[in-house]
């Protein structure tokens, strides 16, 4: 395969980890899917299997959530799951109670979260959900995520497409992935209106 097949195909995570693991990219089932896409093109550039990130793989000691979460509790080993995002979107109502959740900001929050405790800033709840409140309340739209997504096709093509429906978006995503070219909604809009 070569890095431009890998780019222009569009992979399930579960896909992307069993690629990563027969390539022998490190700790490929403790990697988000954009990192282990990031891994394998580079893998299919260099040769060379790496891990894409800086931050840390291995959890050691108690997870946080077993500690009872409090705002004051330093960031340690975080816990994506139900009681962790109901913690942070309660406190986040008592700072603002009309607070809307925003799409893409659990997303970000994460990041945020992530880039903190790989640069060493040691940060606790309090921090995650001011920041969490500070997402929620940006106005206008979120910056796209760098990375051709399903979700940047389906915003592209409707926002282009005059009148078009989610299941045309839908349908039209779906060709493009049968498609040899990039996954985006250029590429289509060159592929099908020549």
């Amino acid at each position: 395969m070569t890095p431009e097949q890998f780019e222009n195909g569009y992979w399930y995570a579960t896909e992307l980890k069993r690629f990563a693991d027969a390539i022998g990219i490190p700790s490929a089932s403790k990697l988000r899917k954009d990192e282990l896409e990031k891994s394998i093109a580079t893998f299919l550039r260099t040769g060379k299997a790496r891990v894409p990130t800086k931050r840390s793989l291995s959890r050691v000691g108690i997870k946080d959530v077993d500690k009872g979460l409090s705002l004051d509790l330093p960031i340690e080993n975080y816990t994506s799951n139900k009681t962790t995002k109901s913690f942070i979107e309660r406190e986040a109502l008592k700072i603002a109670p009309t607070l809307k959740r925003k799409s893409g900001a659990r997303y970000r929050l994460n990041r945020w979260r992530e880039e903190q405790l790989t640069s060493g800033k040691a940060i606790t709840y309090r921090d995650l959900v001011n920041r969490y409140v500070e997402l929620n309340q940006f106005q206008g739209s979120f910056e796209k995520i760098p990375q051709a997504r399903y979700i940047n096709f389906l915003s592209k093509f409707l926002a282009a497409e005059q009148d078009a429906t989610m299941e045309e978006a839908i349908k039209a995503w779906k060709k493009l992935k049968t498609l040899d070219a990039p996954n985006t909604y250029e590429a289509w809009v060159k592929a099908t209106k020549k």
